[in-house]
């Protein structure tokens, strides 16, 4: 195996043995080899659709199957295999649509290859397709190549979360063709795929706006809401992740059965949403990001549901109590669709929960763009009064690499006249601070979810023309944390905006070659972080 998609690869610049996310060798190149039969399948659709051919449910069976292959997602051999076996069964049966229309179906490896019959020559095929190494290979052809790809992976986990709740686009599935059979085309070099490149952060926009709106279309807009950070005694859930269908079952399902519902990690911003908070079940948020999970859920006192993705290896003290949904997966851990989610109930009411009330401490959350954006007017006036000197958005992905500790010295060192805002599990290396208030403005504003990274779009452009200036004029920086390929699409949708000088950490992308990594330095003003008493000065002065 190689692999080098994550921010905490090995050694910097990649996993060899095993993955660091605790991903086995033969799972990853299984990955790889999903990853290969989807740019075979890409292209296979772009010819039939060139045809007027088409192939129903491409687009969601694309997204949905890129999606398992992101860091932390889907750890199941067995699921990677059959999404291979499916993948390649679609791929085959539109060739034979365009054999049978008279047409040429593209040639070449990856549009013909048979999957084979056992785990074991699967693996072996993967082991022949995974991420280039040869020295003889133009590295920044490479390079950006990997980087569409991750930032696809990115738009797939945006796009089928917005597809569970209804919102889809075929601009967006349109695009996760395109952009996955370009990187087969020799043809294309360094231009092209830069063009891709900043193309795939413009469909990540849309695929995070059809995102948004599913959210705010089903549960509301967020509002203000204080969360606590304790427990009380009863019966409890967690629920880890980002997919809020998944929550809004469980508490459903829970409802006046004595179940206390609990988030964990990325589901925090949940209790902002009208549409979940009207459940007085839905109690408080329990630990924090998930690199943490195997402390947290081991305390945890009932049962279990991760959503989506973050999962790690599930440890013996709860895995008999754990469950996954969705796209995310682990072998031996029961998988369930939301119309068994009583098994998790069940599981609950099992356990003895919490037998005391513990914690007095709170956090508030939901300041998404609607509840921001009201009181516009009153930073607009802080600004002009001199009140409010300057904005940080601050935040991104966790994760347990040394040199985090970063983010939480630089909101801890930001004077007292700026305001931070933040989003995603980055966040909590210090959602719990006390920091105070600009004249009823609090200095610390939870944007939500890596999946409500729209927001924090809308507000950057609002405040840009309640200004009357451009989005890198506002006293606005940028100070981002990466870890996966969710972090890497919304870097490449910010580049696309125009948005220049982000500072990214806790360490460059290893599969970001020097020489592309000179053109994000020169055009758009990527720079990395140094230490948070430099970066403060350097951007305050």
């Amino acid at each position: 195996m190689f692999c080098f998609q994550c921010e905490q690869t090995a050694k910097g610049t990649g996993c060899e043995k095993g993955g660091v996310c605790g991903k086995p060798p033969e799972v990853a190149v299984l990955q790889d080899l999903l990853v290969h039969a989807l740019k075979g399948y890409s292209g296979t659709v772009l010819a039939a659709r060139r045809m007027g051919l088409d192939d129903s449910g491409a687009g969601p069976f694309t997204v949905r199957a890129l999606f398992a292959t992101l860091t932390n997602v889907n750890f199941d051999p067995a699921r990677i295999a059959a999404l291979v076996r499916e993948c390649a069964a679609r791929r085959d049966a539109l060739r034979e649509k365009i054999l049978g229309a008279g047409g040429t179906p593209p040639e070449g490896k990856a549009f013909s290859f048979a999957p084979a019959d056992t785990m074991e020559g699967l693996v072996r095929q993967g082991e022949e397709v995974g991420i280039p190494t040869a020295a003889s290979l133009d590295l920044n052809i490479r390079s950006l190549r990997e980087l569409l790809t991750y930032g696809l992976k990115g738009v797939a986990a945006y796009a089928d979360n917005a597809r569970i709740l209804g919102r889809e686009d075929d601009a967006v599935y349109g695009f996760c063709h395109d952009g996955l059979a370009a990187t087969l085309d020799e043809s294309l070099g360094v231009p092209d795929l830069l063009g891709l490149v900043l193309k795939c952060g413009e469909i990540n926009l849309r695929a995070m706006e059809i995102l948004d709106a599913a959210h705010t279309e089903t549960y509301g807009h967020p509002v203000p809401t204080r969360v606590p950070l304790g427990t009380r005694p009863g019966k409890a859930i967690l629920v880890s992740g980002h997919d809020l269908k998944d929550i809004e079952e469980i508490l459903r399902l829970s409802a006046g059965k004595g179940i206390d519902v609990y988030t964990h990690g990325e589901m925090l911003p949940a209790h902002g949403y009208p549409g979940l908070k009207k459940y007085p079940h839905l109690y408080g948020h329990y630990g924090t990001a998930w690199q943490n999970q195997h402390r947290e859920f081991a305390a945890f006192p009932g049962a279990i549901l991760m959503t989506t993705n973050c999962i790690q290896k599930p440890r013996e003290e709860y895995a008999d109590r754990i469950f996954t949904t969705g796209a995310v997966g682990w072998p031996g851990i029961p998988h369930l669709d939301r119309e068994s989610f009583s098994a998790v109930i069940d599981k609950a009411l099992s356990l003895p929960g919490f037998t005391e009330e513990t914690g007095e401490k709170s956090v508030t959350v939901g300041f998404g763009r609607n509840a921001v954006l009201s009181v516009a007017g009153a930073v607009l006036e802080a600004v002009k009064a001199g009140k409010i000197r300057h904005f940080f958005l601050v935040g991104g992905c966790d994760g347990a690499r040394p040199g985090r500790s970063y983010y939480t010295e630089f909101v801890e060192k930001a004077p007292a006249d700026t305001v931070i805002l933040t989003l995603a599990c980055g966040k909590f290396r210090f959602f719990d601070r006390e920091l105070g208030d600009i004249g009823g403005i609090p200095r610390l504003l939870d944007v939500g979810q890596c999946n409500d990274a729209y927001s924090a779009v809308k507000i950057a452009q609002a405040l840009a023309e309640a200004f009357g200036v451009g989005v890198n004029e506002l006293p606005l920086s940028l100070v981002l944390s990466w870890y996966e390929q969710k972090a890497v699409a919304i870097l490449l949708t910010l580049l696309h905006l125009g948005i220049r000088n982000i500072r990214l950490g806790p360490s460059l992308p290893a599969f970001v070659s020097p020489g592309v990594l000179d053109v994000l330095v020169k055009d758009f003003g990527l720079m990395p972080i140094t230490t948070a008493e430099a970066d403060l000065a350097a951007i305050l002065n």
